[in-house]
């Protein structure tokens, strides 16, 4: 059986990959869908196309997962793709309740079924939203996501890290 696991990934996060990695051994394949709406270009940090090049280094370990994107109804996508299996990561009660909501929409008007898988305990308070505000400051995300958007991070942001680092390196030193 095969899975679709859409999100925006802006960007995809170790939270993310936990659910992904575990959907993977669950189903026979798992496609990552960039889900994008055109009216909400410019609100996503990095643009679609970076984002699915960052997939595609994230995920190029997992033989069983590919990456695409669509810009309409998940339900339709979901027509087209011949797959009626949606995976959503819940990290939290508050996730499940908008999930919930989501999952019975769909399964009324695109008859596809959604299955959740809550994401370790360890990634519960990571979001892509609290990575990029973490990042426009230059801390330390490495753990919260996987290295390839750890790398566009430091891109995005660098003359903050920049920055930082020479703050670090001037106070280390012996003065």
């Amino acid at each position: 059986m095969n899975a679709v696991f859409p999100g925006s990934f802006d960007p995809i996060t170790s939270g993310h990959m936990d659910v992904l990695t575990r959907a993977a051994k669950m189903f026979e394949h798992v496609t990552l869908t960039v889900m994008h709406n055109a009216r909400k270009q410019g609100r996503h940090l990095f643009t679609l196309d970076e984002r699915l090049t960052i997939l595609r280094e994230a995920t190029s370990h997992l033989p069983n997962v590919s990456v695409d994107s669509f810009g309409g109804l998940l339900v339709d996508y979901m027509a087209q793709q011949q797959k009626g299996i949606i995976i959503r990561g819940l990290r939290a009660v508050s996730d499940y309740e908008y999930e919930l909501q989501i999952a019975h929409l769909n399964r009324q008007i695109g008859e596809v079924e959604t299955v959740f898988i809550m994401a370790a305990t360890r990634w519960s308070f990571v979001s892509s939203s609290m990575v990029r505000e973490i990042a426009s400051y230059g801390g330390d995300i490495s753990e919260m996501v996987p290295r390839a958007s750890a790398r566009a991070l430091k891109v995005k942001f660098a003359d903050v890290y920049t920055e930082r680092e020479s703050q670090v390196h001037s106070r280390t030193m012996p003065g």
